[in-house]
C-alpha cells in the first residue's frame, strides 16, 4: 500500500469510482425531492387545503387624514406542515378592494385570461405583500376622485368562488379624517 500513495497513483487516476482527495470541481447532487404541489392536489382534499391558508389584511394605524395615502399589509400563511397549492378562478391569484370596489377603480384594471390558476405556498410558508391604497377612486382611464372623509372597507381575497365561506378573505375598516 506505502508504494501506491509513494507514486502518487491516486491523484493520477481519472476513475471517478477510485478512491482520492475530493475534486473542488464536483459538486454535491441533492438528494430527490417529491413535487409537493402535485402531492398536495392529489392527497389533501379541497376542503382542508382552503383551511390550512390564513388570510390577513391590516393597517398601522385606523385612522388617516384626507391627503394621506393609506398603507396596508397583506400576510397569508400556511399552517400545515405540507404544501398547499390552491385553485384560483383566474392567473389573478388574489385582489384588494375599497368598499367592494376592486383595487378603488370603478374601471376595469385587468382582463385575465379564462384559464385557471394555482397559488402554491411551500409547508409553513409566509407571505407579505405591501401594497398602498391613494385615498382616490378611480373613475375613468385618467380622472380620480377624493374619498370623502368617512369609513372604508379595505378587504382582500384569494381569487376562488366564494373566498369568505372558505376563510380566504379578510377586511379592515379605516377612517379617513378631515
Amino acid at each position: 500500500m506505502r508504494r501506491i500513495y509513494e507514486s502518487d497513483a491516486l491523484t493520477r487516476d481519472d476513475d471517478p469510482f477510485s478512491p482520492s482527495e475530493h475534486d473542488s470541481t464536483t459538486k454535491p447532487q441533492a438528494a430527490r425531492s417529491i413535487n409537493g404541489s402535485a402531492w398536495s392536489k392529489r392527497l389533501i382534499p379541497h376542503w382542508l387545503r382552503r383551511r390550512a391558508i390564513s388570510v390577513d389584511v391590516s393597517t398601522p394605524t385606523t385612522e388617516f387624514r384626507a391627503d394621506d395615502s393609506i398603507p396596508f399589509t397583506v400576510t397569508m400563511r400556511n399552517t400545515l406542515p405540507v404544501p398547499i397549492t390552491i385553485q384560483t378562478n383566474s392567473p389573478v391569484l388574489w385582489s384588494w378592494s375599497v368598499d367592494d370596489i376592486t383595487e378603488a377603480s370603478h374601471v376595469p384594471t385587468r382582463d385575465p385570461p379564462e384559464r385557471t390558476g394555482e397559488l402554491h405556498f411551500d409547508r409553513g410558508d409566509r407571505r407579505q405583500f405591501k401594497k398602498t391604497w391613494s385615498g382616490l377612486f378611480r373613475v375613468s382611464d385618467r380622472e380620480w376622485e377624493p374619498a370623502e372623509p368617512g369609513e372604508y372597507t379595505i378587504s382582500v381575497a384569494i381569487n376562488v368562488g366564494d373566498p369568505e365561506r372558505s376563510g380566504l378573505a379578510d377586511e379592515t375598516t379605516v377612517r379617513i379624517l378631515e
